[in-house]
């Protein structure tokens, strides 16, 4: 009788013990799920950490005693993690190990457009010296279609960082992303009881927009103060952006324009690869030219750099989201005089796309790829193929050129003080 008792008990304490254990594995296999899906980016990080050379990596910067110096805002884990990515030195080390003592560094600043940055990639790769130099890709946020066409690349040395604050990085964890208590459109703040300061026609920040500024701004701090590749680096850097189309000369032209700056034109800040109105292709003329400086394919040394940076007030307190309106409506003119920059007759660049920065990813523009209504229509011609700039030709200066000049007041989107006062923060980051 006793044995007869034990039996049922014996079998519902198995069943007990066998649906335990699959209950167990179901949520095992639940949150191995959700951690596949959402720590895409941590595992990004282990993986480029983990990489041979990278195990004796000594961090340039001591990220927390910044945060504790500036009062940052306290980040994200995204945010945080993308501080260790961009402490890793170049990819592709092993491919090309040392870079030409005379080279231009190019930086590339993207968003997230790869629809784009696949045509200014594939232009980048035909250009005549790139495996020479360094390439910085600067991203404004973690995308992983975007990272994936940059871990492709393999013509030249590679270095990507990561704008750690970003609004794209903080998303709805509160300023600089999106706060539940933040002021929206026209919101007034008194009435509501919401957070932020409105700009000059009464808008409250909006975050996607501000970034254009915030992602220009903390890179070139970044790149000339912050990275210990190019930290020592005096001459001139060219900056590109994901919708600028590069053609094969671009680079030597470049080096003979950065060459012939201080001869030719002793008052000019820049060298440019393109004409500063993006619709124009060049005058063909046989001179160089010298006019204000450009947004598209645009260079410039450290001392211009340091002149920029003494002017980080008027750049973070000028109420307009564009940082290139920001640089021609109130920081160029604090200079003192005009701002020439240094071109050839015919461009080298070309800026190629119909979207905005925040445009691009609807139905309609994904189908058509956003790019000139689907087709990519730059041919490089044999001129373009070789360098086209004379050093025996002398300099036309355009004089009083259209477009915006000291005393215009901005487009808005960058009246809320909390903006202003990132952007003095990372001018002080890396000082």
């Amino acid at each position: 009788m006793a044995v007869q008792g034990k039996k049922p008990r014996l079998k519902a304490g198995a069943f007990r013990r066998f649906a335990s254990l699959v209950i167990v594995t179901v949520i095992g296999v639940l949150l191995l799920i959700v951690l596949l899906g959402t720590n895409s980016v941590s595992s990004f990080v282990s993986r480029n950490l983990n990489e041979s050379y990278y195990t004796n990596l000594e961090p340039l910067h001591n990220i927390s005693a910044i945060m504790a110096r500036l009062n940052l805002p306290k980040q994200s884990e995204l945010s945080l993690q993308l501080e260790k990515l961009n402490q890793l030195p170049p990819r592709n080390l092993d491919l090309y190990p040392k870079l030409a003592d005379d080279h231009i560094t190019i930086v590339l600043y993207v968003h997230n457009r790869p629809q784009y940055l696949k045509v200014v990639v594939d232009s980048l790769s035909k250009v005549v010296g790139i495996s020479e130099t360094l390439l910085v890709v600067s991203h404004d946020g973690y995308f992983k279609q975007m990272n994936k066409i940059v871990e492709s690349i393999k013509f030249c040395q590679v270095k990507q960082i990561f704008a750690p604050y970003s609004p794209h990085v903080f998303y709805s964890k509160g300023f600089p992303g999106v706060s539940p208590a933040d002021c929206k459109e026209k919101d007034n703040a008194s009435e509501k009881g919401c957070i932020g300061n409105p700009d000059q026609y009464g808008n409250h920040r909006s975050p996607k927009i501000v970034s254009l500024k915030h992602h220009w701004w903390w890179m070139m701090n970044m790149v000339w103060d912050g990275m210990k590749e190019t930290k020592g680096h005096s001459g001139h850097i060219l900056f590109i952006e994901e919708d600028h189309f590069i053609f094969p000369n671009a680079y030597l032209n470049l080096k003979v324009l950065a060459d012939l700056k201080p001869v030719k034109c002793p008052d000019c800040y820049a060298a440019n690869l393109a004409p500063s109105d993006v619709n124009s292709r060049g005058e063909n003329w046989n001179s160089l030219i010298a006019e204000r400086m450009g947004n598209v394919g645009y260079s410039f040394n450290r001392t211009v750099w340091e002149k920029i940076h003494r002017k980080a007030k008027e750049f973070c307190f000028f109420d307009d989201y564009n940082w290139d309106i920001t640089m021609w409506a109130t920081v160029y003119p604090s200079f003192g005089g005009p701002v020439y920059s240094l071109r050839g007759p015919r461009t080298s660049a070309v800026h190629f796309g119909k979207c905005g920065l925040h445009q691009g990813h609807g139905e309609k523009e994904k189908k058509s790829g956003c790019i000139d209504n689907g087709a990519m229509n730059i041919v490089a011609e044999e001129t373009d193929k070789a360098v086209n700039v004379n050093k025996e030709w002398e300099v036309r200066v355009y004089e009083n050129q259209p477009g915006y000049q000291a005393g215009f007041k901005g487009w808005g989107g960058w009246g809320d003080e909390r903006d202003r006062e990132l952007c003095m923060k990372f001018a002080e980051m890396y000082h």
